[in-house]
């Protein structure tokens, strides 16, 4: 904000008064990083990194802020929270101490550590909040430029609102597009992988996306020469801006102790997104980082003197204050004691946030402590039930750990008498108050979740005919984006062609590029928008084109999209659904079934298996009146397959958690999903032949896993196992496996060893031959399921070898 600027919109006073309250907020901000890392220097905390030295760019930031507008940044923009006021003293005390009570930590009730930020897009129950009426930001993850392809979807949803009719009326979310998405990142992360692939996304879709690096020189206790060509990552960048010829981004440069230049910087690129709904970059260097990266070290370890002295010359803060100073806007007195009053506050908010922290610890405590002393009165081991009460009085600063742990170590000593049912009862109780507060909503708990949805089977006309199973996907497509104009679709081949397999075909030409479109060869950045626009208020099919590349989206799968419900305690949600194929072609990179791994990575996102394309069709049509993300696996081999054509599209449902019979038997019990499930048909036919009965059980979605626990009623009659799976030994069929024995008590049930059959440990080898001697064939199958029977009865089952 340059002077004359500002007197052109601005009386002095009012001037000065923004600019003074500025000030207070970054010295409290300030202040809250140093007492922050003394709070975890002497152990009341475990960990904390701070924004001290980007203080003031984030004031600038915050001033081109706007209701409706989105932030994905990164753990230093504590500043930035607190001037938008999303974010007090306290409250930032609170999510460094771990607080569990989301009206104390509202950023993440304590699931995350300090400095990872986010308001609510829902309320208590799961609806959202009108995102238009208040300036939000997206929940933080720690992974470096783990934010970036969050933010191109952030960004694109405003490019949507703006262009698609049929969303007028989501005045909740968007007005018409106005809304910018801000993006922050320290300079070394710009390193990584992710940011690249979004900053050329970004470009490309010319969505209204304004990225911020904060540069002090290092990534930890690394220079930038190890980090950026050049040492300089809008210089590497600069061919992407743009000219009169060809669109790109507008690349800005700011000083980050300038601060009216910053401020002047910031609404520049505000009104350039705002308005053109084009990219920015904004490099803001010649920052600071006075206290070093984090609470693991000193910055003096790895800086030269004379850097040192540079940062204490042109800390943000002291510079801010020497412009002041010289623009007489307050005299070093009044400053002064603007910095004595936020130490002040600074140090009575931590003080509230520890008191709110400790205060139902203790009281937990002492409520242990009462029933311990009454219990030991008449117990044999009343002595050392004594020291057990001891040991935890005299802890003044108690955790749920201490309480908890102590509990359980005295129950022990009562395993013969009656004070155990009483104490047994207190621990349970405990148990089930406390586990919710650390493990609650890693699904969704609102009216809207997965199980909310009932069954709605297919129907078919008498004269229904057999039709490639693909167009039962796309006609299906067809009436839901006719019936969701919320919802669109975009992978490589969406757009023009209508996927690899046909199963969009026409659907661009119908209903445009912004709803049906194609997208890179840059998986990562696919998962990206779908999540963004999905956090606000549409619904994206994210389409990457086989299994195998879904590895190059997992990371952002697991660290963002499958725990954003968990680490906002409800309060954020991205309903995306990730449309992806798989399974029984031919070749190491196209038919790998790498379920093993998906599903132990992504807890939180539903992983579901269909075995044909109408099944499919239903999850679709299921997940799109729910409020949960779901991967969509369909089998890679059975779109030219037939089947018939349903007259209810977009309304049949194929239920979530909910396993099929799709053949009765007595002998044994086979259990598997997918493709796999023909081989396993054929198989099954083969061994009636021999008089050998198999019930023939299709999973159909792997998370959840049979949530009536039908498969173990299965075994009741069978008392035979055998899951076959075409991921590796140990994938998902050892999953399935301890889901059914453990989990369902099936073992009960079992007259013979339960047992799975797998691919090889290595990728499919290419062609045929390689299918075959990779991954089980209907003779594997035959021959395992009759060694099984062998084994029970040698006499009717002779040994085939």
């Amino acid at each position: 904000m340059s002077n004359s600027v500002a007197k052109e919109t601005l009386s002095f006073q009012d001037f000065k008064t923004e600019v003074i309250n500025d000030y207070k907020i970054a010295v409290t901000s300030r202040e809250c990083s140093l007492l922050g890392r003394r709070e975890v220097l002497t152990g009341k905390a475990k960990f904390g990194i701070f924004g001290d030295g980007k203080e003031v760019p984030q004031l600038a930031l915050a001033k081109a802020f706007k209701n409706g507008d989105f932030r994905s940044g990164y753990y230093r923009d504590q500043t930035f929270m607190m001037a938008i006021g999303a974010m007090n003293i306290e409250q930032f005390f609170a999510g460094l101490y771990g607080h569990t009570d989301i009206n104390h930590d509202p950023m993440s009730a304590g699931r995350q550590m300090g400095g990872h930020f986010a308001t609510h897009s829902l309320d208590e129950n799961g609806n959202w909040n009108n995102l238009t009426a208040q300036k939000n930001s997206s929940a933080d993850i720690s992974p470096t430029a783990g934010q970036m392809p969050r933010l191109l979807g952030l960004a694109q949803a405003s490019k949507i609102y703006r262009n698609v009719k049929g969303l007028e009326n989501k005045t909740n979310f968007s007005n018409q597009g106005d809304e910018i998405a801000w993006g922050t990142i320290g300079n070394a992360s710009t390193s990584e992988g992710l940011f690249f692939e979004t900053i050329n996304a970004a470009g490309v879709l010319q969505v209204p996306m304004v990225m911020s690096v904060w540069d002090d020189e290092y990534g930890i206790s690394v220079h930038a020469k190890y980090q950026t060509t050049k040492e300089n990552i809008s210089e590497i960048l600069k061919g992407f801006q743009r000219d009169e010829d060809n669109n790109g981004y507008e690349i800005l440069r700011v000083k980050g102790w300038d601060y009216p230049a910053l401020v002047e910087t910031y609404q520049k690129a505000s009104q350039i997104a705002r308005k053109e709904h084009i990219p920015v970059l904004i490099h803001v260097n010649e920052l600071t980082q006075p206290q070093g990266h984090s609470t693991s070290g000193s910055h003096e370890r790895y800086k030269s003197t004379e850097r040192l002295e540079w940062e204490t010359e042109f800390d943000c803060l002291a510079q801010m204050k020497l412009w002041i100073i010289a623009n007489n806007i307050a005299t070093e007195e009044e400053l002064t004691d603007i910095n004595l009053t936020a130490k002040k506050a600074v140090l009575e908010g931590k003080k509230a946030a520890w008191t709110a922290f400790t205060s139902p610890i203790k009281a937990e405590q002492e409520e242990l402590i009462t029933l311990l002393k009454s219990i030991a009165e008449t117990s044999t081991n009343k002595v050392f039930i004594e020291k057990h009460i001891n040991d935890l009085s005299v802890l003044k600063e108690p955790i749920r750990k201490d309480v908890l742990t102590t509990a359980r170590k005295a129950l022990r000593l009562l395993i013969n008498e009656s004070g155990k049912t009483t104490l047994g009862n207190w621990i349970t109780t405990y148990q089930e108050k406390t586990q919710p507060k650390f493990s609650s909503h890693l699904f969704s708990q609102s009216d809207k979740n997965i199980f909310s949805v009932k069954e709605v089977k297919p129907t078919y006309d008498e004269t229904a005919e057999d039709v490639d199973a693909r167009l039962v996907l796309r006609d299906n497509f067809d009436t839901i984006f006719s019936k969701y104009p919320e919802t669109l679709i975009f992978g490589e081949d969406s757009g023009n062609i209508g996927d690899v397999n046909q199963g969009l075909e026409g659907m661009q030409e119908k209903y445009g590029e912004f709803r049906v479109a194609d997208a890179g060869i840059r998986e990562a950045t696919i998962l990206g928008q779908g999540i963004g626009m999905a956090m606000r208020g549409l619904r994206p099919i994210a389409e990457i084109q086989y299994l195998d590349y879904l590895l190059y989206a997992i990371q952002i799968m697991s660290d963002d999209l499958a725990t954003l419900q968990y680490r906002t305690k409800g309060r954020q949600k991205a309903p995306l659904i990730i449309r992806t194929r798989g399974h029984r072609l031919e070749g190491v990179w196209h038919s790998g079934s790498p379920m093993g791994m998906i599903i132990n990575a992504i807890r939180g996102i539903h992983v579901l298996v269909p075995r044909n394309m109408t099944k499919a069709a239903g999850f679709y049509n299921t997940l799109l009146e729910t409020d949960e993300p779901a991967l969509v696996i369909e089998c890679l081999n059975g779109y030219r397959l037939k089947e018939k054509m349903p007259t209810n599209l977009a309304e049949f449902k194929t239920p979530i958690g909910v396993v099929e019979t799709i053949k009765e038997g007595k002998d044994i019990t086979l259990v598997s999903y997918g493709s796999t499930l023909r081989l396993i048909e054929q198989a099954a036919k083969e061994l009636l032949e021999i008089g050998i009965d198999a019930e023939i059980i299709d999973v159909q979605s792997l998370l959840p896993f049979d949530i009536n626990h039908d498969i173990v009623k299965s075994l009741a009659k069978t008392n035979r196992l055998l899951v076959i799976d075409e991921d590796v030994p140990g994938g998902a069929s050892a999953y399935i496996l301890q889901e059914i024995i453990e989990n369902q008590k099936g073992y009960k049930h079992l007259d013979s060893e339960p047992q799975t059959l797998a691919s090889q440990a290595h990728r499919p080898a290419y062609g045929t031959d390689g299918d075959y001697f990779s991954k089980p064939s209907a003779e594997d199958i035959f021959e395992k399921v009759y060694a099984i029977m062998h084994e029970s009865n040698p006499t009717k089952y002779p040994s085939l070898y």
